[in-house]
């Protein structure tokens, strides 16, 4: 198995049984040429999340993903193909980052007539290395949630595991080709603010009490235009834009994994209780997912 990654100063990989690191990026056609040759399947999972501009994410969630799918594509025997993308290119309007991952979804399907492809649409995605959602479990075990001041918000979640046996279900499937799935845990009805805190407390804090602290939405934007113009001044990928307010007010992101799961023999075996009683190393007692 082969995993191209970017170098980086610092950076070391973790030694994997039969795993060969190759350093490299999205931008070079015949390191891509070379990375993908002789595979049987290709994994497409990288992306960028932060940005200023819509560049930004472009040249690696667009750009970056038709390279990639154009490299396996002129293979004499070409590859499956499988891309994560995620549930916010449903809703491409909203931002530079949704926008990103609709146009690469676009890209993989301009090379399609020679691929087996597939396409993968997570929720919120959250586990031991997540940055985004772990700093709000970490402040519920503190006993308090800072929350955009939403109402009737709907929100479908994945653990990292869930999404990783999606990935193996698929392979050993070999189907589900020219679709496009939406993934989540399984939850009815998604997660709001309020059952998110109430299961925060009862596994984190063993019932006791979170307060809720919410945050006006105009300080969202405050802070969103502010971080985008020092971001401009000082060259650093923002993770806090208008965009990225305009995903968190949005009311539904609830997926639904039926179609998935029709074709492809998996059951997701973590709900958010037993994601986090896994993270925090809290006994778990949901019995299952």
């Amino acid at each position: 198995m082969r995993a191209l990654y970017r170098p980086k100063k610092g950076r070391t990989q973790p030694k994997l049984p039969g795993v060969t690191w190759v350093a490299g990026d999205l931008s070079n056609p015949q390191l891509l040429r070379d990375f993908v040759k002789g595979t049987h399947t290709v994994i497409h999972c990288a992306g960028v999340v932060r940005g200023a501009t819509q560049e930004d994410f472009d040249k690696v969630n667009e750009q970056g993903a038709l390279n990639v799918a154009e490299a396996a594509a002129e293979q004499s025997i070409a590859p499956r193909f499988l891309l994560i993308s995620s549930l916010a290119a449903r809703e491409s309007q909203l931002s530079y980052y949704a926008g990103s991952k609709w146009r690469g979804e676009c890209a993989l399907k301009k090379v399609a007539k020679n691929l087996r492809w597939t396409i993968l649409r997570p929720p919120a995605v959250y586990g031991p290395g997540d940055k985004e959602l772990l700093p709000l479990f970490r402040s519920i075990a503190n006993g308090f949630a800072p929350t955009p001041a939403v109402k009737n918000s709907s929100i479908s979640m994945i653990y990292v595991d869930d999404l990783a046996l999606a990935i193996i279900a698929w392979l050993e499937a070999d189907s589900g080709y020219g679709q496009t799935f939406e993934l989540d845990d399984g939850f009815q009805g998604g997660y709001n603010w309020a059952n998110i805190l109430e299961i925060g407390s009862r596994v984190l804090r063993d019932g006791g009490k979170v307060r809720r602290i919410q945050i006006p939405i105009f300080i969202f934007n405050i802070v969103a235009k502010i971080n985008l113009f020092a971001a401009t001044l000082f060259s650093y990928a923002p993770m806090l834009t208008p965009g990225k307010v305009r995903e968190i007010i949005h009311p539904d992101w609830l997926a639904d994994n039926k179609a998935f799961r029709q074709v492809i023999d998996w059951q997701p075996q973590y709900n958010l209780q037993r994601g986090l009683a896994t993270i925090f190393n809290k006994d778990d007692k949901s019995k299952g997912g």
